[in-house]
């Protein structure tokens, strides 16, 4: 069962140089597909490729097939679809393979492309690409896998621009687009403006920011983004602003962003998994036409009066003078600071400065066109801030055929500085400095007003930087009518004064873009004339939900054994908002699998193949919500580190927060309880069969299932000698010979125990024998996983046995009926028998009066049973049973002995032994004492009465011959009864009957019906003589013969035995003469014949009264009696 390291070695070499030359020129085949885990969205399309190599012949077109393996049975496949059998698929996808959502398409002979157009989230599963053999032998490997995972989309895409907007050539445009995800995968967003002019089918683009964050200008929009006039900026965590500065008339068109949600492959490669559009904005460019030169148009600025106090008012006349002045059109504006205050259209039209809109909207800021060249504006009452220089400038105007006018180069005037004092008042404000608020709170700022005299109005304000402008929110006039600002009007804010002298602002759900700088300006009025006016402003900070809303991760017990439950708590503590909730779970260091999403409206998205391991619970306390993850009955599927993630969905976008620790559950194997018993130490022959037995004495499981490894130490070395895996199929070790192998079994019988066979041992079989017992328990999800191994070490010896064959020397002497069956006995009387030693049996007999010794039967050493061919012999050979009850018994038995087969027995044994090379070989011969039998047949034992009578009967009177036996020599024997009759004056005796026994009658007398034969018991006879005459008259005796079945000859008569004589007189009527018997007195037996022929009268009264009462109605029926039926010698003409 060993072998050197040098043989070994050179036995791998040669397997290996035989693999070599058979192999040569061929090439292994090699199946590869795309690498996964591939994450895809609901609804999108799968792609998965899968070529082969190495076939004899490349440019065959070979056969693919797709199967794919579920979460929730891992283990078994379903059939998708084949390229060369259209019913392949099983019914769950066969409707859609013959609808083409699902294809398998060749892109050249040995390489396929595997396509879903709409993924669903059952198909999530381990995808096998297969291709079928073409060829005559198996060499590589002609499959592989794909594991694919199908996630929720959870892409959002928006655009809160209007539908249409119009713009003069020249002038900026502004859009802004949200897009965000909530998956919880590793992904990036790529963000693209697109242009589609009317009349064509495909959109431009115009710029994107892709994956890698890398800003791109679309076909010809590359020298306007080189000039800085197209942009793209990420405002926020998911505002994407478009502007473009001086459209062109060719921007007109419909305008929307597209975002992209990326992933990066196992193979490196990024791709696409989901895209969505949001709303198209329809952008209208009005042409701009070249105006004539405007380089003589003068500005002139004036301000009346330069120098005031607070409270006044203030005029600022703009004078313009240009050629032609009254048949053209122009626009003045006022602007202090860069500031604009306000303009003057063409056609008349007041527009007011943003930063102005709310003195203009409350009265305080007024202008107008008061000649063909004057221009004025009033301010009153001024404030301290009004102070500074202020700037006059005006655009000529030059309409179109169709009304619309494009404006021209701008003219400035010179500076005009403007000086307001302070006055005194009494009006003050008080305002907190700093406020600080949450993310979705309410918002509330108070204004405290001191030294009210009149009526108060109030405008609050905000802006979101210092360096940015003023814009209203919301306005309170002094008659208590609220006006909210453009930018707010869909908000839910209210202005609010709750008493004389205080103001408040309430702004509902704010966000962090509201951060920024509030300023309450109150104004003081009389007789509807303003006053004096105060601001006061307060900072505000928005903390994002992300600061205050704190998701965290614990467990009690996040260490367990398979099939125990585990209870997983995600707290998200804070104020309760709008949440969507992922539980996620991280087995390795690469793959990230969701669990299950919970949206913020309640829907639940669970993964494919995983809601039957797990149970969401939610629970709801005043500071924070529990949500709760519970594992039913854990299994190896369910370890790793989990994490839950939320995510807040607000102003159409998802604000993903801060994930929460991972907390790492560990699934540990119970503890083994499984324990072996075996015998330390086996001795046995040579050239005997060898079994190691090892037994389970305790178990983890009663399910259990054992994989068992045998192995052989012998010296240093350690070796498999054979295996079995947990569903009992087995491999020899890679050292064991292929001569070995047939030697060696292993079978797992009841207990269980493991028995390691080894037929015909041999020297070299001797060693250290290590059961090693690896068992396996089957988790809730009903995959196998293996505990610890146990082993259990038996030391075997192998002995060449000691040769001490003995025979039972005492003679025998054997005495047996004819018939009978008979055992004869030869044991060996050595000691304890080897199972290494065969034995040749031979039994000899020798007849009584001979001295040729026979062989009767033979059984060889190999199991062969011969009997030498004798012909005087075959008919005891063919009697013959030879058994072997024990390995050292060896009996004969001889079935229906005959009397030839007694003789002299005798068994002769020959031992036998394999030599190392297989060879037999003689050890010893021995023979046991001789057995005499003696086989009887019966002795003659048949007696008869023999009575000598004398008897008188009238011609009227019937007369019996008994024949009555009293002993016999066999229970087998039959009789042949013969009557005789010797007439008066003859000395010769005659037959007159014969009863043969046959049943077989015969009349020898020619008397014809007047002889009746009788056998009514087995062992009495009779013959009555009917109507007898004078002739009759005579000595009568019967003689009997005894026959008896002898196995060797057939029947055989025993015995012949006369009875005593019967002297009959036969005389006329009423001449009849008593029958004398000698000794005997006449009257004693007159009276007990009358005494016995009274009771025998009552007694047959008796019986026909009975029978007449039984039988009445009845017709009688022929006795089958002999004695009631006469005898015919012949057959008559009737018959």
């Amino acid at each position: 069962m060993s072998c050197s390291r040098q043989s070994c070695s050179w036995r791998a070499n040669l397997l290996l140089c035989l693999g070599l030359f058979l192999h040569c020129g061929e090439a292994i085949v090699h199946t590869e597909a795309q690498a996964g885990p591939l994450y895809r969205v609901v609804g999108s399309p799968l792609s998965i490729s899968c070529n082969v190599s190495g076939f004899s012949n490349p440019d065959a077109e070979q056969e693919f097939e797709v199967r794919v393996k579920k979460p929730a049975n891992p283990t078994f496949e379903i059939n998708i679809i084949s390229t060369g059998n259209n019913d392949f698929g099983y019914a769950i996808y066969l409707d859609r393979v013959r609808s083409k959502e699902i294809t398998l398409t060749h892109v050249s002979p040995t390489a396929v492309v595997f396509e879903i157009q709409r993924l669903q989230k059952n198909d999530e599963g381990e995808f096998e690409c297969s291709v079928k053999n073409s060829e005559n032998v198996y060499l590589g490997t002609y499959s592989a896998h794909t594991v694919v995972k199908v996630i929720d989309n959870s892409l959002s895409v928006s655009s809160p621009a209007s539908t249409s907007l119009s713009y003069n050539e020249g002038e900026a445009l502004m859009l802004t687009c949200q897009a965000s995800s909530n998956t919880v995968q590793h992904t990036h967003l790529s963000i693209a403006w697109y242009l589609r002019k009317d009349g064509e089918d495909d959109p431009r683009p115009i710029i994107s920011l892709d994956r890698d964050f890398t800003l791109s200008p679309g076909p010809g929009f590359e020298g306007r983004y080189q000039a800085g006039l197209v942009r793209l900026d990420k405002i926020g965590e998911a505002t994407y602003r478009l502007k473009m500065d001086q459209l062109e008339v060719s921007d007109q068109g419909q305008i929307y962003c597209q975002a992209r949600e990326w992933i990066q492959d196992p193979d490196r490669s990024w791709y696409a998994i989901t895209q969505a559009d949001a709303a198209e904005t329809t952008v209208n460019v009005r042409a701009r036409e070249v105006l004539p030169d405007t380089s003589s148009l003068v500005v002139r600025i004036s301000a009346q009066p330069p120098t005031l106090q607070e409270g006044q008012e203030l005029s600022l006349s703009c004078n313009i003078d240009t050629e032609k002045l009254r048949e053209r059109f122009f626009s003045v504006a006022w602007r202090k600071g860069g500031v604009e205050l306000a303009r003057i259209g063409p056609t008349g039209i007041l527009s007011v400065g943003p930063e102005y809109s709310v003195r203009g909207q409350e009265g305080e800021l007024r202008a107008a066109r008061v000649g063909s060249k004057d221009y004025r504006l009033i301010l009153q009452p001024v404030r301290t801030d009004d102070h500074g220089v202020y700037i006059c400038t005006a655009w000529p105007q030059d309409r179109g055929q169709d009304g619309v006018f494009t404006q021209g180069a701008a003219q400035d005037s010179s500076s005009q500085l403007v000086s307001i004092s302070a006055t005194e008042s009494g009006l003050s404000l008080e305002m907190q400095n700093i406020v600080k608020v949450n993310e979705r709170d309410k918002l509330v700022l108070t204004c405290k007003v001191l030294g009210v005299k009149g009526q108060l109005s109030v405008t609050w304000q905000h802006k979101a930087t210092s360096a940015a402008i003023f814009t209203n929110v919301i306005s309170l006039s002094q008659e208590g009518v609220m006006e909210t600002g453009g930018e707010f009007s869909r908000r839910r804010v209210k202005a609010t004064r709750p008493t004389t002298d205080t103001f408040t602002l309430e702004l509902d759900e704010v966000t962090p873009s509201d951060s920024g700088v509030y300023q309450c300006a109150v104004s003081e009025w009389k007789t509807n004339s303003k006053t004096n006016s105060q601001s006061q402003t307060a900072t505000v900070t928005v903390e994002p939900v992300e600061s205050y809303v704190k998701v965290n991760l614990v467990s009690r017990d996040n260490i367990v054994t398979v099939g125990d439950d585990v209870a997983l708590m995600c707290r998200v503590r804070g104020p309760h908002v709008p949440i969507t909730l992922t539980w996620s779970l991280q087995r390795d260091a690469t793959n990230l699998d969701n669990i299950l999403t919970l949206n913020y409206d309640g829907a639940v998205s669970w993964s494919a193949g995983v809601e039957q391991s797990y149970q969401l619970k939610v629970e709801n306390k005043p500071n924070e919500v529990r949500y709760h993850l519970l594992i039913h009955g854990a299994s190896q599927r369910e370890a790793g580190s989990y994490q839950c993630s939320a995510s807040v969905f607000i102003e159409n976008a998802y604000k993903r927060l801060p994930a929460s620790n991972q907390l790492a559950v560990k699934v540990n194997k119970p503890v083994s309880k499984l324990d072996l018993t075996s015998a330390p130490a086996l001795t046995s022959n040579i050239n005997t069969d060898l079994e190691i037995k090892c037994s389970v004495i305790s178990t983890t499981s009663a399910s259990s299932r054992y994989a068992v490894t045998w192995l052989l130490q012998q010296q240093a070395e350690k070796q498999i000698i054979v295996s079995s895996d947990r569903d009992a199929l087995l491999a020899f070790g890679p050292q064991v010979e292929l001569s070995h192998r047939q030697r060696i079994s292993m079978k797992h019988t009841k207990g269980p125990s493991f028995e390691l066979s080894i037929r015909q041992a041999q020297i070299s079989d001797g060693g250290s024998y290590t059961c090693e017992v690896v068992e396996w328990l089957q988790d809730p999800r009903g995959d196998w996983y293996e505990l610890s191994p146990v082993s259990r070490t038996t030391n075997v010896t192998v002995l060449e046995p000691v040769n001490d064959l003995r025979l039972d020397q005492r003679e025998q002497s054997l005495s047996i009926g004819e018939g009978e069956e008979l055992e004869l006995k030869c044991d060996i009387i050595s000691g304890a028998p080897s199972p290494s030693f065969f034995y040749k049996v031979t039994w000899l007999y020798t007849e009584h009066d001979s001295s040729i010794t026979n062989a009767l039967v033979e059984l060889d050493h190999r199991g062969l049973l011969s009997y030498p061919e004798n012909q005087k012999l075959r008919g005891l050979q063919g009697r013959l049973r030879l058994s072997r009850p024990a390995q050292s018994s060896f009996h004969l038995g001889i079935q229906r002995a005959h009397e030839g087969d007694g003789g002299t027995y005798k068994c002769q044994v020959e031992q036998h032994q394999l030599d190392h090379e297989g060879r037999w070989q003689q050890k010893a011969s021995e023979s046991a004492g001789p057995i005499t039998l003696t086989v009887n047949v019966p002795e003659n034992n048949l007696s008869i009465e023999k009575n000598e009578l004398e008897l008188n009967r009238s011609t009227t009177q019937d007369f019996t011959i008994p024949c009555h036996i009293t002993n016999q020599s066999s229970s087998d024997s039959e009789f042949q009864v013969i009557w005789f009759r010797q007439k008066v004056a003859e000395t010769k005796h005659l037959p007159i009957f014969t009863a043969y026994r046959d049943a077989t009658l015969q009349d020898r007398s020619g008397m014809g019906d007047r002889l009746r034969f009788s056998h009514p018991l087995p062992n009495q006879f009779s013959l009555t003589v009917s109507k007898p005459g004078r002739e009759d008259s005579g000595l009568y005796f019967c003689e009997v013969e005894e026959w008896i079945p002898s196995l060797s000859h057939g029947w055989r008569r025993v015995a012949v035995e006369k009875s005593g004589n019967l002297t009959v007189y036969v005389n006329a009527e009423g001449d009849a003469r008593a029958v004398s018997e000698p000794a005997c007195n006449s009257g004693i037996w007159i009276g007990i014949l009358v005494a016995f022929a009274l009771c025998a009268v009552a007694v047959v009264v008796g019986l026909l009264l009975k029978i007449c009462q039984s039988n009445r109605g009845k017709k009688a029926e022929n006795s089958l009696w002999t004695e009631q039926v006469t005898l015919n010698s012949k057959p008559s003409a009737e018959d």
